[in-house]
Formats: C-alpha cells, structure tokens, sequence
C-alpha cells in the first residue's frame, strides 16, 4: 500500500517503523531525521490541510494516517471525506473528545461513565472562589489541546492561583485556556487503554501505564510522557469492566446519537478504590504509549487501519506478542520548560531487533543531528518479561549522548514492585 502518515514525533516514528515493517510504501509529513531514514519525508506542516489532501490525490495515496490531535481537531479528516480521500481518524465533531474537556465530560455524563466529578469556569474570580471552597488537592485543566501540559493537580491555594492565572490570564496555552475543567482529584494508579472504533466494533489494544511528571516518583510538572510499559500486568483484572462500563458505551452511545466515532479511543484512567474512572479521553494514538504498543502487535497495522476507515473492523483479529515493552524518554535541558536546541547528538552503532530508538525532537544541522524539541527520543525495547525489556532500554540509553539528557531512571518500577 501507499501510505501517508501526517506527523514528526516519536509516535509517528513508531508508526512508520510499524508499517515499514510490512513492505508498505510510506510517506510521512513532515516527519523527521529518523523517519527519513525508512520512509519519504514531504515538505508539508500537519495543519496544510489542503496542501496534504492534494498531496494525497496527486500521489493516489490508499490511506492516509493522523499521528497528532492538531489536525485531527482542525477538521483534516472531514476535509479529506469530502474529496473521497481513505484517512484513518476521527472527524471534527468526534475530536471534540479530546479538543474539549468539558465536551468531554458532558458525553461521560449522557453515557453514564465513571468520571471525576467536576465544574467548568470561563472566570478567573469564580474559578478561584470554586477551588477555595472545595479544598486540596484539587484538578486544574485547561479545557482545550495543552501538548500534554495544561493540567495542574494543585495541593495548595497558592499552586490553584498559580495554575489559574497561567491559564486563564496570562493565556500560557493560548485560547485552550480561556475555559477550565476543575476536578476532584482522584486517587490510585494510572493506566491507559487504547481501542480502535469504527463506529460500530471496539477492540481494545494491550494496556500501557504512561509517565507524566517529569522526576522520578511522579514528581515535578507534567510532561507529554516521560516513559512507558506494556502490559500492566498487576491492573489487568480490570480491562473486562473497563471496556464494557467506559469504552463500548462511548462507542456505542455515539453511534446511536448519529455521531459514530472511527479511528483510536485513547482512555486514560484512575483506578481507584470505587473502581476505573475515566480522567481523559484523546483520540489517537497516546505518545509514548504508541512506542511501546505497536512493537507488541503482531498484525499488519495498515490492514487494521484500513479496516477501520473502511468500517469493517469486525473482519480483525488482534493478535499480540508475548513478552513486554518500555520506552524511556531521553529530554533535552530545559524540558518541559523551553528546551535548548541545537545540541549535537551521537548515537549507537549497531543494536539488536528488539530495540528501537524513535526520534521525536531531533534535526539535521549540516548533516550533524541535533536536539529540535524537549523529548529528544523514545528509547525503546521488548524482552520476555518487564524486567528484562526495562533492563535493555534502560542499557541503550547509556548509549544515546547529548549535552544535559535528562531521563526518569524509575519507568515501569511500579509494575516490578
């Protein structure tokens, strides 16, 4: 097949692996040095939508894939429908799931899906006022796309102010945060479940746990992923309930509302001692979930990506590798603040079929490669068991070098303990 994927970070590096894998001929927009070096990089930005979809056509492109939220919330998929251009993800108004969070609420709400009870404020005195009455700790989010970062989970009045005024006045995310979900702040263990939908059939992927803060020990600020595993084997016993209280009655709910969802179902979710709630939905693949996802998946992922544009999801068979994944991210000084750019980078040789180091913020600069971004790499590996894929990522990464690397030394230790 020939195949466009829409992206330059490390997911799309994973995916384009992934497709690569199987002989497909793949191009990707604008991709990155990484990329280049398996598939054609075309000179196009993720929110040229026109220019893509006329890129698709010239090129008689079979499918086109979506890596990040942007052009998925921008309308790309609806623009490509239009032409009769095959593209995997959702349409606008289904990307409102992630694009809003209160749109987001609003639909666990009408599907009966546990969820942290919350309000939304588009004032900043009235948001404060709320926070002041209900205690801490308590959820901050900024109600539009953040890049993973636009959530506070405040333990103080003056950390909620902060958190506030960054969002709401002083407009860090831009227009994402001129509106605020604030949250009762849920307690236990995190784990992400992804699906593919076609509207009609659901079939959920291996679970993963991602890594936000940015310290060991869950300290620190948010980050869009310091790192992840697959599978969680400790929290399994809940993927039965998950998928029939949480994922099937969004799918399903949509679907009779005349607003069938296609593409991936991203599920974040708390588990707490009532059980799984949901604390995000985003709709495609997580970042760095996707790096440890799809070496796990033995199918040919353009066929179950084609299958889901073309509605018939129903004719698949997931089918997994034994064994585990973790990736661990390598972030350039600075992260998640501004990150510097341009430091040179040197990476290892030669390395075995089970690792892969995925680019996500890298560039050429006179043909040297260098940091373009505050996740560098995903490093990435498989191995009979956690600990033994967890061992070799963590051993690979000794060899990727740059000025100030910065990394979590603690991914995956909640699965080992």
């Amino acid at each position: 097949m020939d195949i466009l994927v829409i992206g330059g970070g490390g997911r799309e590096h994973a995916i384009v692996w992934k497709l690569n894998n199987r002989g497909h001929n793949i191009f990707c927009a604008p991709g990155n040095p990484g990329i280049a070096d398996i598939a054609e990089c075309v000179s196009l930005q993720v929110n040229q939508m026109k220019e893509l979809a006329d890129f698709a056509q010239s090129n008689k492109i079979d499918l086109t894939v979506v890596g990040p939220e942007d052009p998925l919330t921008n309308g790309i998929v609806d623009q490509f429908e239009k032409r009769s251009l095959l593209i995997f993800g959702p349409n606008q108004e289904s990307a409102h799931l992630e694009g809003s969070k209160a749109y987001a609420k609003k639909v666990m709400e009408r599907f009966n899906v546990p969820t942290a009870a919350y309000m939304e404020f588009d004032d900043f005195e009235e948001a404060l006022s709320y926070v002041e009455e209900q205690g801490f700790p308590i959820v901050i989010k900024a109600d539009g796309l953040a890049a993973g970062k636009g959530v506070t989970v405040a333990e103080t009045i003056e950390e909620a102010e902060t958190a506030l005024q960054a969002a709401m006045l002083q407009k860090i995310f831009g227009e994402s945060g001129t509106k605020v979900v604030i949250e009762e702040c849920l307690l236990g263990e995190e784990m992400t479940v992804l699906a593919f939908v076609d509207g009609k059939t659901v079939l959920p992927m291996v679970p993963s746990q991602d890594h936000k803060p940015v310290f060991d020990g869950d300290r620190g600020p948010n980050t869009g992923g310091m790192g992840a595993y697959s599978p969680v084997p400790h929290l399994e016993k809940w993927i039965p309930e998950i998928e029939k209280n949480i994922i099937r009655p969004v799918a399903e709910g949509l679907a009779a509302e005349g607003t069938p969802y296609r593409g991936i179902l991203y599920t974040g979710l708390m588990l707490t001692e009532n059980g799984p709630k949901v604390i995000e939905f985003n709709v495609r693949f997580g970042d760095p979930e996707a790096q440890v996802i799809l070496p796990l998946l033995e199918n040919d992922l353009a066929e179950v990506l084609l299958a889901v544009a073309e509605k018939r999801l129903h004719e698949i068979d997931l089918s997994w590798k034994p064994g585990a994944s973790v990736c661990v991210i390598a972030a350039a000084p600075g992260y998640p603040g501004p990150p510097i750019k341009g430091l040179p980078i040197s990476l290892p040789k030669n390395f075995t079929a089970e690792k892969q180091i995925f680019h996500a913020g890298t560039a050429l600069q006179n043909e040297q490669l260098v940091t373009n971004g505050g996740r560098v790499f995903g490093v990435t590996s498989q191995g009979t068991n956690i600990a033994e894929a967890r061992q070799r990522a963590y051993s690979l990464m000794e060899g990727v070098s740059f000025k100030g690397k910065h990394f979590r030394r603690d991914i995956a230790s909640k699965a080992l303990n």
